[in-house]
């Protein structure tokens, strides 16, 4: 039996204790953990107190509580799936993603009507409460089983301009690169990432583990003069994917001659 003699609750020592056995290698990632009875054993406590002790763990992200099966120590492998976050262009114009083959439509999209927020007005250098045609896709990849939520946001100023956005504002991102080009705009990219915990709905819809962040990438696709045009952002669980960059070198603009 492992004794415990550390200040605080005594579940949080049980807790710490099993939290050095994982760090340490003892218990494994993806193994299961040892049954609630061999823990009140090991450790010398109540059921009621290992269960609190697991909990914490659950709730830090340590382990995974699968019903019916137990408790495993979580991966640290690889996520399931790189996304590749760059744009190509064929030979006859027209925009090609480089994982866009591997999304499948869970469901039908949503087309809404919305508005700028704060957040998103500042990237489309709008004010608050614009009007903004919506869309939402729930997206699969089938080989993996990753979900991801994408939402496309375009202003009504560009979709009059470009009546085909107005007519169909849920198309694909890389068709919508194509409607504006024909409209005479040539495009560039811009792109951010940051980690945050998910939103209820969010875990729920994307089946995320207990305490697992999201990945979450904003998109904006300018065009003439470097006007913002449309907005996308993309959510999916940090578990399961991991995202890929192409990086090139920018020239650096031609100085003035010193006289």
């Amino acid at each position: 039996m492992s004794e415990i003699q550390r200040p605080g609750a005594l579940y949080q020592q049980v807790a710490a204790a099993i939290r050095e056995a994982i760090l340490s290698g003892e218990f494994t990632p993806d193994s299961l953990l040892p049954s609630e009875a061999q823990l009140m054993a090991r450790y010398g406590v109540s059921r009621p107190t290992v269960r609190n002790a697991i909990a914490a763990l659950r709730a830090e992200g340590l382990i995974d509580v699968r019903h019916g099966k137990g408790s495993f120590v979580r991966s640290d492998g690889q996520p399931a799936l790189t996304l590749e976050r760059r744009v190509s262009r064929t030979p006859d114009g027209r925009f090609v993603m480089p994982n866009g083959d591997v999304w499948d439509e869970a469901e039908e999209p949503s087309t809404y009507r919305t508005h700028t927020t704060k957040a998103t007005g500042r990237l489309l250098q709008l004010d608050e409460e614009e009007a903004l045609f919506g869309c939402d896709r729930l997206l699969i990849d089938a080989a993996t089983g990753t979900r991801a939520m994408h939402r496309t946001l375009i202003p009504f100023e560009v979709a009059e301009a470009v009546p085909m956005l107005a007519e169909e504002p849920c198309k694909r991102p890389a068709a919508i690169y194509w409607v504006l080009t024909q409209a005479g705009h040539k495009l560039w990219w811009s792109e951010t990432v940051r980690a945050r915990m998910p939103l209820p709905d969010e875990r729920t819809t994307l089946q995320l583990p207990d305490a697992t962040p999201i990945l979450h990438l904003v998109r904006v696709a300018h065009g003439t003069d470097d006007r913002p045009l449309i907005l996308e952002e993309l959510s999916v669980g940090a578990d399961r994917a991991e995202l890929s960059y192409r990086i090139t070198a920018d020239k650096q603009p031609t100085g003035r001659a010193r006289t």
